[in-house]
């Protein structure tokens, strides 16, 4: 993977603009560049992304629009052509995310799920308002690793513990990593309900949930 290629992907990414990095990704390919070195590129520019965003230089904003063409770029240009040549983007893990039950604010959840999709994870996004049971079924119907959770409501909470207790109550709860996140969500609520990770925004639940899957930066 080129500094070259690094540096012009990063151009097309921090110009917000779809067009643009689609265009950049379909001519690093035309010039012979792998679809698997693109999408390294591309984790290393969302690296960079995050750490600005962390340092206050990007806003959530941009963030959002970064998360959403970079998912775009991955899903429609590169995914097709590892799967032309018989490759496949090698995932981190399976993660199962959503808005709890009683709540139907998905800005942040949105960001996380593009976030984690872009850092090569498979994300099966149920949306908001996700009963106790769905969260549960999906990711023992896909045999998820980890389930990612967020509440923007405090009155909608206790929906996370209750997902953490199903797990328990159905023997699942030692082979799938529970993360949480979301407004009034702290560290010392995820301790108590025994979630295993939280992420105070979305460049933070990606560290998380590639620890809890042992993957290493």
């Amino acid at each position: 993977m080129s500094t070259n290629l690094v540096n012009e992907l990063r151009e097309a990414v921090l110009s917000y603009d779809l067009d643009t990095l689609i265009n950049a990704v379909k001519k690093s390919l035309e010039k012979g560049v792998s679809a698997i070195d693109v999408i390294n590129a591309l984790t290393v520019v969302l690296r960079e992304v995050g750490d600005k965003f962390q340092a206050g230089s990007l806003f959530l904003a941009e963030l959002v629009a970064i998360a959403e063409n970079v998912k775009t770029a991955i899903s429609e240009v590169l995914e097709p052509e590892l799967k032309k040549i018989g490759g496949e983007r090698k995932s981190l893990g399976k993660v199962v995310i959503g808005t709890v039950h009683g709540d139907i604010h998905d800005i942040g959840k949105n960001i996380v799920a593009s976030m984690l999709f872009a850092a090569g994870f498979e994300v099966y996004d149920l949306g908001k308002d996700v009963p106790v049971e769905e969260f549960v079924g999906k990711a023992r119907e896909v045999n998820a690793d980890i389930i990612a959770m967020s509440a923007l409501l405090s009155t909608t909470l206790p929906v996370q513990r209750e997902v953490i207790e199903r797990l328990s109550r159905e023997g699942l709860k030692e082979k799938i990593k529970v993360m949480v996140g979301g407004a009034p969500v702290t560290k010392e609520w995820a301790e108590e309900i025994g979630a295993d990770g939280y992420g105070e925004d979305a460049i933070e639940a990606v560290r998380v949930a590639k620890t809890l899957s042992g993957v290493r930066e």
